[in-house]
Formats: C-alpha cells, sequence, structure tokens
C-alpha cells in the first residue's frame, strides 16, 4: 500500500465521450500499465478494426475479466501522482456504478466528468451529475475531451463549459471550485502535459488538478460502523464476522452492538490481512471475533457498532430519491429490493411525500400520484424486514442506497431521516 492518503475517483460522463480511453490513458501516464500492455492492446485493436481503441482496451479487459469473476491485479486501477494515490471506479453505465458507489468500497471522494467537445451535454452526462450529486461526490474535475476532433478550438471549448456550468448550477453543484481542462484522452494533450495545441489554454494539466484535490479526511471522528459482508467459522478461532470499516474505529476490548440482529459482545481479536492487529480504521476491511456470538446469531447486512451508541435499525425513514429508469409508474405501495450497504431487503414505498425538480433541487409538488424515469421525490419508506440503516447528514457512508427490481437498478437515493423502531 501507498504511504499517501488514498482518494477513490469516479468517471462519469455519457457513454461515448471517452471515459475508458481517459481511464486507460491515465494508468497509462502513470506508469500503471506497462508500454508493452498497450502495446499489445494496439495490435489486438487494429486486428480487429478497432485502431485507436488500446487504451479502451486497458480498462474493458477489466470490465471482461471481473465479469469472468478472474481475480484482478488490483495495481490496473490504482495509480499515483505526487500527493495521493487513486483508486478508479470506472462507471460503464451508470447502473453499475450506482451499484458500485452504493457498495460502499467505492464511495467516490471526487469525480472527473468526461464531456465530448464535439457533443457537448447529453442525456448521460445530466444523470450522471446529478447521481453524483446525489450521492455525495464533493468535486468534480471536468474534462473536455476529443478536443482534437474539434481542431483543438478554443470556441469549442468555451461553448461546452457553458453547457456544463449551466447543468451544474442546476443541481446546485458548487462551480465556483470547478475545473475544466481541454484534453485529447486519445492523443494524451493536458493529461499528463501541457499541450502545444492548446496554446490558449494556461490552466493545469488533468493529472495537476487530481493532483490538487483537497485532502479527504476520514470519518474517524464518527461512531463506529461496520457493515457485515460474511460471517465464517474459522477453527481455533470460533465466528469471524468480515466486513469494511465504514466510519469510526474498531478496537480490541470493545464491547459492540450489531443490528439489528441485536447481538453484542465484546471484540477479543482483529485481524486484516491475515494478521492480528490492534485496531482497524475506515476503509479497512477485517475480520474479527466476538465474545459469545456465533455462526447463527449474525448475517450478511447486519452493522457492528458501539453498545452504548449501536447503529440505527429503521420502522421507517424518509429519503431523498432519483428514478433513472423504469418502465411505468411507481406509486405508493410498491415494494421493491434496497441495497444498502451489505443489506438487501424488500421495503414499501409507503407515501411519495414530493416531487423535486432533479434539475434545480426545487419541490415541484406535494403528494404526488406517482413517479417515473427522471423523477426526483422524497418518499417515506417501510422496511419489510429489519434493516439498519443511517440519515446520510450524520453518516453518509450508510445513508445511501440503490433500489433495484427487474434485475436492474431503477433508482438511488439518500437517506434524510430514520424513525427508529
Amino acid at each position: 500500500m501507498s504511504d499517501k492518503p488514498h482518494q477513490n475517483l469516479a468517471i462519469i460522463g455519457h457513454v461515448d465521450h471517452g471515459k475508458s480511453t481517459l481511464v486507460g490513458r491515465l494508468l497509462f501516464e502513470t506508469g500503471s500499465v506497462p508500454e508493452h500492455v498497450i502495446e499489445q492492446h494496439r495490435e489486438e485493436a487494429e486486428e480487429k478494426g478497432k485502431g485507436g481503441f488500446e487504451f479502451a482496451y486497458v480498462m474493458d479487459n477489466l470490465a471482461e475479466e471481473r465479469e469472468r469473476g478472474v481475480t484482478i491485479d488490483i495495481a490496473h486501477q490504482e495509480f499515483d501522482t505526487d500527493n495521493y494515490y487513486f483508486t478508479i471506479v470506472d462507471c460503464p453505465g451508470h447502473r453499475d456504478f450506482v451499484k458500485n458507489m452504493i457498495t460502499g468500497a467505492s464511495q467516490a471522494d471526487n469525480a472527473v466528468l468526461v464531456v465530448a467537445a464535439d457533443d457537448g451535454v447529453a442525456p448521460q452526462t445530466r444523470e450522471h451529475v446529478f447521481l453524483a450529486r446525489t450521492l455525495g461526490i464533493n468535486e468534480l474535475i471536468i474534462g473536455v475531451n476529443k478536443m482534437d476532433l474539434v481542431d483543438y478550438q478554443e470556441s469549442s471549448y468555451k461553448e461546452v463549459i457553458g453547457e456544463v456550468e449551466d447543468l451544474l448550477n442546476q443541481v446546485r453543484f458548487a462551480t465556483d471550485d470547478t475545473t475544466f481542462v481541454p484534453i485529447s484522452a486519445f492523443e494524451g494533450d493536458n493529461v499528463a502535459e501541457k499541450s502545444d495545441n492548446t496554446d490558449w489554454y494556461d490552466g493545469p494539466t488533468l493529472l495537476e488538478s487530481l493532483n490538487d484535490l483537497p485532502e479527504s479526511e476520514p470519518p474517524t471522528d464518527a461512531p463506529l460502523r461496520l457493515p457485515i459482508q460474511d460471517v465464517y467459522t474459522i477453527s481455533g478461532i470460533g465466528t469471524v464476522p468480515v466486513g469494511r470499516v465504514e466510519t469510526g474505529i474498531l478496537n480490541t476490548g470493545d464491547n459492540v452492538s450489531f443490528q439489528p440482529s441485536d447481538v453484542g459482545g465484546e471484540v477479543k481479536t482483529v485481524e486484516m490481512h491475515h494478521e492480528e492487529v490492534p485496531k482497524a480504521e475506515p476503509g479497512d476491511n477485517v475480520g474479527f471475533n466476538v465474545r459469545g456470538i456465533g455462526k447463527d446469531d449474525i448475517r450478511r447486512g447486519d452493522v457492528c457498532g458501539p453498545a452504548d451508541d449501536p447503529p440505527s435499525v429503521a420502522e421507517t425513514f424518509k429519503a431523498q430519491v432519483v428514478v433513472m429508469q423504469h418502465p411505468s409508474v411507481i406509486t405508493a405501495g410498491y415494494t421493491p429490493v434496497f441495497h444498502a450497504h451489505t443489506a438487501q431487503v424488500a421495503c414499501t414505498i409507503e407515501s411519495i411525500d414530493q416531487k423535486i425538480d432533479p434539475s434545480s433541487g426545487e419541490v415541484a409538488e406535494e403528494n404526488p400520484d406517482f413517479i417515473k424515469s427522471g423523477d426526483a421525490a422524497v418518499v417515506t419508506v417501510r422496511p419489510q424486514k429489519p434493516l439498519s440503516i443511517e440519515p446520510s447528514g450524520e453518516i453518509p457512508e450508510l445513508g445511501s442506497f440503490a433500489i433495484r427490481d427487474m434485475g436492474q437498478t431503477i433508482a438511488a437515493g439518500k437517506v434524510l431521516e430514520v424513525n427508529e423502531r
């Protein structure tokens, strides 16, 4: 592991605006993917008549590996700048992106929004920006890509900036901090080195702007919240829940409580990478053993927290949701599956309280009869079985969820308040 601070970086934007090529280029320029691998992809791409796709192939190979469940050398998705080491949360389709963002392991701190200079703001650009905003991404760096296709003209660049600024203002992203960089991921302009083709631009390169991102504070001051991914029985130790610390610190000797299973005990040992450690911090994946807890007492989806400040369990909760795709309309009484941290629980939307204009964030309608694709709303939700979830204003790491039905992500949201049972 690098001794630099870590950042999760989402690469978002419309399909075909060059996200994969940019990711491949970033990995190549930072030495995370060796030259010969790119050469290999170049030959492969040319054979398939897809010259120019060599950088995209770097990521697509990973995507394929992911689908086949092959272990990936994690280095492929990580790269260093002088100040940080980054893990890329690549989001080929926003449906996967939403699911990845919500499973916590890739809660992105910041994002690069890729907008093609020859195409401008497209439908998915809007959705991604709104989602990024709903899911709590703080800073956006805008890569105006494919500058080579518009002959590196400043006028095209400025036009796209205008469109993007309008979009950001609509969803209330603070545009003062936003960095815009004219790039060609394919040719490499302004990615790692300043380009002579854009002599009218005097701002940072893309890597410089990533390097200048503010450091995110690890949420160590928040109370411990550790969603359980699996529970194992290990001979000689006993029951070992495994999960990733989202907030707070897990120490040996702590008295902890698992919710909603409502059992607890004293932490005897904490293990990370097969070594015993005295404590674990946010981002650490750990296995730990708790005195008196058996394998059948707890399960995936439980959240571990301090016994004196246990994770909240919702009777109902209010949430802001964004419907991304649904074949018809959503009305009160609809019961899809909510994916929050490691839990998957069927939940009923009891009432639709307000419809929100996704482009401004203002209330558009009180108590609407239904919501449909593209709508944002505040809803009241009742889990069908106990679910531990937190208001995103207090513990954002446990305050977001995806809603799935019919094999796809239909909506994403964040918890506004929890009515505890």
